[in-house]
């Protein structure tokens, strides 16, 4: 017999089935839903309501919805068709173009992305310092395409104990990858798990490495250059191949054979993989790319096979044969890093990549003939330009502010954009690469509205960007002064800055 309390309790309990009858009847709404909803049983069975007109449905009784009004602007209107005043963008200009600060030659030209010229002072050409990156990186991307890579590749060399690192020009190889790094960076630590991997695979734990950096030629260093910049780590010799953009890793300054430098990074990555590597790295010549022989049938693993401490049956390597290969950012991305940080080895390693792409040859003189074979493919006229080199580092160059112009012009238009890294790739005055720092005590509009290329070598001072000023007029500009007295370098800095940001400013709507 149940006890009184237990009869009790049990009176006032439901039964099962009665306790799971609304959740079954839950769960069978929920599946009879997601049936109409997934896959149209409401249609097929003809139980789907005909499609209304929102249009047409009344609201609800009682509700009265207002009139619906055009709404009043919130900022006074402009015509963009009212073209740009030339008075006006002098005006805006005036405080500044003049400071003596600028010394004795200067370029200051304004222009529309149109190509009309609004403002024109001082001289027709000037050292264009870093600028010229802003045609360096036009040229390598019509040349080169905006998607291209650069392959850093390991292969077999010509002896059967031999592997050869062969450089491909990539400006942003590390020894190991930054995760958080822009663009993406190829590193060798990745390519020597690869190489670890296939040499294993092969029965190898032990070569012999070459290194191969025969992609460019002719001098490392431009003869342009002053001689103090490789002791002065202005700029790294010019190499297809180098690692951490050819710096030292025991010390400050560059590497002076940044090949090799990379070759014995390669190496000490491959000994912490198991892969020794006997003598010192040796400059040579890669074996032609062959394809690699049919490979053997591997016959199903045994248990004794399977063992990871018994090693795999040796394999011939064929000579040229690529066993590892790692891939840069593309073009755009490198252009792109280059303009932002004004990177002088990125610039001078597209420059040589350009000479291949144009059928030159792979040295400073050849970059410099294709670079300006591929502006004139574009329709910029260099006859009174002087380019040697692509990075700007040269006191011997002299670009027009036409070229300049045309260039910046050509990457926002229609018709080229492929090109828009060119001008994107620009810092933000106040904000990214080498303009995060500037910008701190000039005019306000300038701060976010400027994007610019700087250009500046002692006694050279310039900005060439874009800006777009308060009534949405959008310009180019180039000032440029080549003259500097050296105590005068911070005010001639904070001149081109006042300039820049007095166009952003300034309301030039005819």
């Amino acid at each position: 017999m149940p006890t009184r309390r237990r009869a009790a309790r049990d009176a006032g309990r439901p039964s099962r089935l009665a306790a799971w009858g609304p959740v079954v009847l839950v769960l069978a709404v929920i599946a009879s839903a997601f049936a109409a909803f997934e896959y149209d049983v409401a249609e097929r069975l003809g139980w789907a309501a005909a499609e209304a007109d929102p249009a047409e449905i009344a609201p609800p009784e009682g509700l009265e919805l207002p009139q619906l009004t055009t709404p009043e602007p919130v900022a006074q209107g402009v015509d963009l068709d009212s073209g740009i005043s030339d008075e006006r963008v002098a005006a805006a200009l005036a405080p500044y173009a003049d400071l003596p600060e600028l010394g004795e030659r200067r370029m200051l030209v304004v222009a529309g992305m149109d190509g009309v010229v609004h403002f024109q002072q001082g001289v027709a050409s000037t050292v264009p310092a870093s600028t010229m990156k802003i045609v360096t990186g036009a040229a390598a991307i019509e040349s080169l395409g905006a998607e291209t890579t650069f392959t850093t590749a390991v292969r077999a060399g010509a002896a059967p104990d031999e592997i050869v690192l062969v450089g491909g020009g990539d400006p942003y190889l590390m020894r190991v990858a930054d995760p958080d790094a822009y663009p993406a960076q190829a590193d060798l630590a990745t390519l020597a798990t690869q190489t670890a991997l296939a040499l294993q695979g092969a029965g190898t734990t032990e070569v012999r490495l070459g290194f191969d950096d025969s992609l460019f030629s002719g001098p490392r260093v431009s003869p342009d250059w002053p001689a103090n910049y490789i002791p002065d780590a202005v700029v790294s010799p010019i190499s297809p191949l180098y690692a951490n953009q050819g710096r030292k890793e025991d010390g400050w300054g560059f590497e002076a054979d940044p090949a090799l430098g990379a070759a014995r990074i390669f190496a000490d990555e491959l000994a912490k993989r198991g892969i020794t590597v006997t003598g010192s790295p040796r400059r040579t010549i890669a074996p032609a790319r062959v394809a690699p022989a049919a490979p053997t049938p591997t016959p199903t693993p045994t248990q004794a096979s399977a063992d990871p401490s018994v090693p795999p049956a040796p394999a011939d390597l064929v000579p040229g044969q690529e066993l590892a290969a790692v891939q840069s950012a593309p073009v755009w991305q490198i252009v792109d890093r280059v303009l932002a940080v004004s990177d002088n080895e990125g610039a001078e390693i597209l420059a040589h990549h350009v000479a291949i792409a144009e059928g030159a040859d792979p040295t400073f003189a050849g970059a410099s003939i294709a670079v300006r074979a591929v502006l004139k493919r574009l329709g910029v006229n260099t006859s009174d330009d002087r380019i040697l080199d692509g990075s700007g580092l040269s006191r011997k160059n002299l670009l027009t502010a036409t070229t300049l112009l045309e260039v910046m012009a050509l990457a926002g238009s229609a018709e080229h954009p492929e090109l828009r890294p060119v001008l994107t790739g620009l810092p933000i005055a106040g904000f990214t690469g080498s303009l995060a720092r500037r910008y701190v005590d000039s005019p306000e509009p300038g701060l976010g509205r400027v994007r610019a290329k700087t250009g500046t070598l002692t006694g050279v001072h310039g900005l060439a960007g874009t800006t777009t000023d308060l009534d949405g007029n959008v310009f180019v500009f180039v000032f440029l002064a080549d003259r500097v007295e050296v105590p005068e370098t911070l005010d001639a800095r904070a001149a081109l800055e006042d300039l820049t940001a007095a166009l952003a400013a300034c309301h030039c709507s005819a």
